[in-house]
């Protein structure tokens, strides 16, 4: 009878369980042979097993050893299996037995001397063997703290392969690892700092209270990049919920630093020579991209038109359903993508079309050709456009405002709690959180005018040739503006101020 001890692997941020059989003997070459569709990583395994037996003097009979990772048809990457494979073959050697191994998850990459060194997915595998009724985990003790996130789960961390050996056994107690601290508390710069811009401070705050994408259009110096990064600190706090949800997509990506849980949002803002894999998700393993590592956050991207246009419209899909989907051959891989997409670029190559003592020489071709660099389906995806005027000298010379970050984000907080109270009623499955995300017949419960506002509407709609996309996206923007005025009812003047954000920079 094989031997046999449980890991896991993955697909997006779903952990499927691995049964890791081991049988010794029968004919053909001796040497250790692993099949289950392993890739590269999991094929060297054998190697980095043997060697770190060796290091123990722990002598590997002479004989076939075939390592089976059932399911057989399911991919394996990664090098995390090769702790769980060593295990299994000392389990079948007889050096361990059943009731050392019985009901833990295994994972844990090993070095050519026998330590175990850390591995991605620890905090996945850990809830996921916690909801599962495992009795416990085995992983590096590197990623100890972060397994002890979840709850009811006995974990065992080992710095190496003999000190594990030796704790199974009961010749030493390997210490229970500590819970990891939660990040510290994040640091922002104040809105304060920015003089003048007060339109584009005003479309940052209902951004913000609503969760809606964002494009800033201006010249250069003109403070766009300074209200993008004062964007988080004007955030709520994620839940605890979300918290684990973003960090599990860290952990699979193998960004999850010391088991550190942070409740600040995510803030990611990718180079504009990001690639699509990098910007969506994917490569030879489907890793997570910006685009999931900004899950429940904000997804900042600078110089949009500098980016390939394929890479941006490969943006369409996860902006529409929250996910970013990853196909391959022979299997398709998940990334939760539900993030808010704020973005500033220049009006022009040389960005300053507007100002006539350094006008462009081939305006209005050079503004014409520059944004047509962005697809219209891409634009029409934003929710709040505007224009960002160059920043004067008189501006510069004037106090500081006198609303900075404390403020803002305290109506942004009243805001969103209106939005949680709301849509809690509204949606019990917890799909919807925001305004951004409203859809159907929750949007029309929430966001219908008054019927001023809907002749209004209406109006715009003919006159702009607003597509449905944009006609509902107007709606959730009102609806925010009206959570920030604490009004019950979407009004006239709401509509009119989306209306002003959905044609701000044309």
């Amino acid at each position: 009878m094989p031997a046999r001890v449980a890991t896991v692997a993955f697909r997006g941020i779903e952990t499927l369980e691995v049964d890791v059989q081991v049988h010794v003997g029968g004919g053909g070459w001796p040497g250790i042979y692993v099949v289950g569709l392993p890739d590269k990583a999991v094929g060297e395994s054998r190697e980095r097993v043997h060697a770190a037996l060796s290091a123990l003097g722990l002598a590997i009979p002479q004989k076939r050893i075939v390592v089976n990772l059932a399911p057989a048809d399911l991919p394996k990457e990664g090098s995390h299996f090769d702790l769980a494979i060593a295990l299994a073959i000392l389990l079948a050697l007889g050096a361990l037995s059943i009731e050392d191994l019985a009901d833990r998850v295994v994972m844990g990459e090993l070095a050519l001397d026998g330590r175990i060194t850390p591995v991605a997915g620890v905090l996945p595998a850990a809830i996921a063997a916690a909801g599962a009724g495992r009795r416990g985990l085995i992983c590096p003790e590197a990623c100890g703290p972060e397994a002890r996130w979840a709850d009811a789960l006995e974990v065992i961390a080992a710095p190496d392969l003999l000190s594990l050996l030796n704790h199974l056994r009961g010749i030493q107690v390997l210490p229970e690892p500590p819970r990891a601290n939660a990040g510290p508390e994040p640091r922002y710069p104040d809105l304060r700092d920015i003089k003048g811009q007060e339109t584009t401070k005003r479309a940052l705050e209902v951004a913000a209270a609503g969760s809606h994408s964002l494009l800033m259009v201006g010249p250069p110096g003109a403070g766009k990049s300074m209200m993008a990064a004062r964007l988080p600190g004007l955030l709520p706090a994620l839940t605890p919920a979300e918290a684990l949800e973003t960090s599990m997509i860290r952990s699979v990506a193998g960004e999850l630093k010391g088991g550190r849980i942070d409740r600040a949002r995510p803030f990611r803002s990718p180079h504009h020579s990001s690639s699509m894999p990098a910007l969506i998700g994917g490569g030879s393993r489907a890793k997570p991209g910006e685009v999931s590592l900004a899950h429940r956050g904000v997804l900042f991207l600078d110089e949009l038109a500098e980016f390939p246009r394929p890479v941006l419209d490969a943006l369409r899909q996860p902006i529409e359903t929250g996910e970013a989907v990853i196909a391959r051959a022979n299997h398709h891989v998940t990334y939760p993508a539900r993030f808010q997409l704020i973005a500033a670029m220049n009006p022009c190559r040389c960005g300053h079309l507007a100002d006539p003592s350094r006008g462009c020489g081939r305006a209005p071709r050079c503004a014409q050709d520059y944004q047509s660099r962005l697809s219209g389906p891409l634009l029409d995806r934003f929710d709040l456009t505007v224009s960002v005027p160059a920043v004067l000298a008189a501006d510069l010379s004037l106090p500081p405002p006198a609303e900075g970050t404390v403020e803002v984000a305290a109506r942004i907080a009243a805001a969103r709690a209106l939005q949680v109270d709301r849509y809690r009623r509204l949606d019990p499955a917890g799909t919807t959180l925001t305004n951004a995300e409203a859809d159907g017949e929750i949007l029309a419960a929430v966001a219908e005018p008054d019927p001023a506002g809907l002749d209004l509407l209406r109006l715009a709609a003919e006159r702009l040739k607003l597509s449905a996309r944009g006609y509902h996206r107007v709606l959730r923007v009102a609806r925010t503006l009206a959570d920030l005025d604490r009004s019950e009812t979407v009004t006239r003047i709401h509509i009119a101020e989306a209306l002003g954000y959905r044609t701000g920079a044309s």
